[in-house]
């Protein structure tokens, strides 16, 4: 058999800026804090015309190439992109409102109350939105007085949910005395089980194919779904394909940490390679958790926070179509338990061994793609440009190896690797969000071949000190397609 392809991505973002409070760092600093922390966020939120125009953005929904990010000035907040649009290649960048209407859509146990005087205004937006404009959105239609959302907020342990500043309903807790059924935890499964839907249904759309014909789901994000007897345990791919129509899938997440989506599209490339399934999806959606978590590194440098988006992510992986980029399942970098966690170590195990197992050198490589987090989100933090380090790094490799010399660092950057532009969510900019570009460059004939290399912080579980990686390649499909 032929190695798999990858056949469609989806790539979207949600402007969220009244979700930041709930992230993790915002909302222990609003809670711990003797000073005014939250009327400082509020007044550093952008508007959604300004998220849209945001350069990064549009590079994560495919209007832009991550190239065009090195002609632009920094920071890229102060210029923003003319004329740009929320749709993209890949997705879309979706306001708050038309997701606070796909939350409740997604809401299958009332955990979410709409007030009544904000139902029409959350119905109308979703109802404009070209995947919504025909579903029943009784949901939305079922909503309740102001009165019974403020005794529900001050006395029974739910949390306001807001929309340009004013409160729009409210979520529950699931149990009394449940931590894991709490409404912080429950709000943030059920955005990233929106975030998914939405992903996903952009990647039906994109690809032309029905929502019945997909034959498993694998779910990469980061919530952990589950009540005290089970946490974290998952479920949310079949609840993303229940909510897609997806009714001849089943589904299981994959958990990783922010290595999740190259472990998920490399189980789903072997699912396909060994022909027990024949179309799979790996979808992600966002986390809560991840709003705001640099946001007081965006506060002392006077800028807005950047952090106000939800990402989404989703791939359809099939066997060979005869175009479509292969998955070379001889390419395939791990980290191994006993590889150490030096950065050097890391980089030869996901790098190194897979390419010296192809004969190819780093230099064949057309594209890097990494841990791609935005550098205007994490440098004023202090965490640093993690790309960029990252693309230096595989460059002394090759220098190392005698396939440069050290004056051709800062050149192999440009060419092999490319400015960070996701999203700080986890799992989202592990990589992946390259894939689109990278897969119309190679059908375009552009390109060659693109790496894609993911890490993650396993110590953060508190059970070891070891970090994660795994790694793929992906190339010209030769035009072979295999028999049905």
């Amino acid at each position: 058999m032929y190695d798999p392809v990858i056949k469609a991505c989806s790539h979207v973002l949600i402007h969220t800026p009244s979700f930041v409070r709930y992230g993790s760092k915002p909302s222990r600093e609003i809670d711990d804090s003797t000073t005014p922390v939250l009327p400082a966020i509020e007044t550093h939120l952008r508007s959604f015309e300004e998220a849209v125009e945001y350069p990064p953005n549009q590079v994560f929904i495919g209007n832009l190439h991550p190239d065009r990010l090195n002609g632009i000035e920094q920071p890229w907040y102060r210029h923003p992109v003319e004329d740009a649009s929320r749709y993209g290649a890949y997705g879309e960048i979706m306001p708050e409102e038309e997701f606070l209407g796909l939350m409740k859509l997604a809401d299958d146990f009332d955990l979410m109350w709409i007030e009544k005087e904000s139902a029409p205004m959350i119905k109308k937006s979703l109802q404009a939105h070209p995947f919504w404009n025909n579903s029943d959105l009784g949901k939305i239609d079922a909503a309740v007085e102001m009165a019974r959302i403020h005794d529900k907020i001050e006395n029974q342990g739910s949390l306001p949910l807001y929309c340009h500043g004013r409160i729009v309903g409210c979520m529950h807790r699931h149990h009394e005395k449940d931590d894991a059924l709490k409404a912080q935890v429950l709000m943030e499964n059920l955005m990233a089980k929106a975030s998914g839907a939405l992903a996903l249904t952009h990647l039906l759309k994109k690809s032309d194919i029905r929502a019945d014909e997909i034959d498993l789901l694998l779910n990469c994000s980061e919530e952990a779904v589950g009540d005290r007897y089970n946490r974290g345990g998952g479920g949310l791919a079949k609840a993303i394909g229940e909510m897609c129509g997806c009714v001849s899938a089943t589904g299981c997440d994959i958990k990783a940490f922010c290595v999740g989506p190259i472990y998920a599209l490399v189980h789903a490339a072997g699912l396909v390679k060994s022909g027990l399934f024949n179309k799979v999806v790996v979808v992600g959606g966002g986390s809560m958790a991840k709003l705001g978590m640099k946001f007081k590194g965006h506060l002392a440098k006077g800028m807005p926070i950047l952090e106000d988006v939800l990402g989404g992510l989703a791939f359809l992986v099939t066997g060979d179509d005869g175009e479509s980029p292969s998955i070379r399942m001889d390419s395939i970098g791990k980290h191994d338990i006993g590889s150490g966690s030096s950065q050097q170590n890391i980089m030869e195990s996901l790098v190194l061994k897979p390419l010296d197992r192809m004969g190819k050198k780093i230099t064949d490589v057309d594209r890097y793609a990494v841990e791609l987090q935005n550098p205007e989100v994490t440098v004023p933090a202090g965490s640093g440009n993690v790309p960029l380090t990252n693309y230096r790094m595989i460059g002394a490799l090759a220098v190392l190896r005698r396939e440069m010399n050290r004056e051709g660092i800062d050149r192999f950057v440009l060419e092999h690797g490319m400015p960070g532009f996701s999203p700080t969510q986890g799992h989202i900019p592990a990589a992946v969000p390259f894939l689109g570009h990278a897969i119309d460059a190679i059908k375009r004939g552009e390109m060659n071949n693109a790496m894609f290399v993911a890490r993650g912080s396993l110590f953060l579980g508190r059970m070891t000190q070891l970090s994660d990686g795994l790694s793929f390649l992906i190339e010209k499909n030769p035009g072979r397609k295999a028999p049905n």
